[in-house]
């Protein structure tokens, strides 16, 4: 008997630390397919192919409680997130790609959990600010499917990589 009221001691105090634990989560992804029929282009959209990308995010976000939608100021970026934003009612809001992770946008997240569309030069870099570390290298410009999820606890920080086809 004293053995279960330890066993339930120990759980209910682990779950109530976990419980004022603040977690922040990030999701960064970057820009769905784009299209590249102008090399001149600096703001193409996207192809058809990256438009069904798009969807798809927003069915894999579809039982994530997002706060907040991020996004560069880029038709491509924008698009990508779009769908995921509007199936949240959340607006995009734009950051900075050259002022990644900044001060006011931990404060502004801080406790949230957030999905971040960039690019293949500023995922990666976006979610090493974020876990504090440099972990991951540039993505592949034919790559359009790493998932970073960050996951900070207590200014504690883990992530994972997943590639979604």
């Amino acid at each position: 008997m004293t053995k279960k009221l330890l066993l339930i001691c120990i759980l209910v105090f682990t779950s109530s630390a976990c419980y004022s634990s603040e977690v922040t989560t990030y999701y960064f992804i970057r820009h769905a397919e784009k299209l590249r029929i102008d090399k001149s282009d600096q703001n193409p959209s996207l192809t058809e192919k990256g438009l069904e990308r798009a969807s798809a995010w927003r069915e894999i976000f579809s039982n994530v409680n997002l706060d907040a939608v991020y996004s560069t100021d880029y038709l491509r970026t924008k698009l990508t997130a779009k769908p995921t934003a509007d199936s949240k009612n959340l607006p995009i809001l734009l950051y900075d790609p050259n002022d990644m992770y900044s001060d006011s946008f931990q404060r502004e997240t801080s406790g949230q959990t957030v999905l971040v569309v960039g690019h293949s030069n500023t995922t990666n870099v976006f979610a090493n600010k974020a876990l504090g570390e440099e972990k991951y290298g540039q993505i592949d410009d034919n790559n359009n499917s790493n998932l970073y999820i960050v996951t900070i606890i207590d200014r504690k920080a883990s992530s994972v990589l997943l590639k979604i086809d």
